[in-house]
Parts: C-alpha cells; structure tokens; sequence
C-alpha cells in the first residue's frame, strides 16, 4: 500500500472512531427510544465501516 493511501486509510480509521465516541455520548445521554434505537444504528453502521478499514489496513500491512 502507498504511504499516501495508508495515511489517508488511517485518517478515515480516526475519524471514525470520533464518531463513534461522540454517538455513544449522545446515545447514553438520549431519552426515548425511538432516539435510542436511531444513535444506535448510526453507532453500528459506523462501528461496521470501522471495522472494514481496520481489516483493510492490517491486508495491507
């Protein structure tokens, strides 16, 4: 893998371990369920891409 790629690979992995961070926040703070359940979709469908790069990243390694 390019070193660009790879760096640009890791800037992805970054951003969206924020993003998971700052949704697990907003979810622990949120009331209702239907809010919930819509935070926690977001969590996991980001949580699923995170995965993904990471599985990327160590291929490539």
């Amino acid at each position: 893998m390019a070193n660009g790629n790879r760096e640009a690979l890791n800037d992805q992995i970054a951003l969206l371990r924020r993003q998971v961070a700052e949704l697990t926040e907003l979810a622990a703070a949120a009331s209702g369920s239907a809010q919930e359940e819509n935070l926690q979709d977001q969590i996991n469908a980001k949580q699923d891409r995170l995965n993904e790069l990471l599985k990327e990243r160590d291929a490539a390694s």
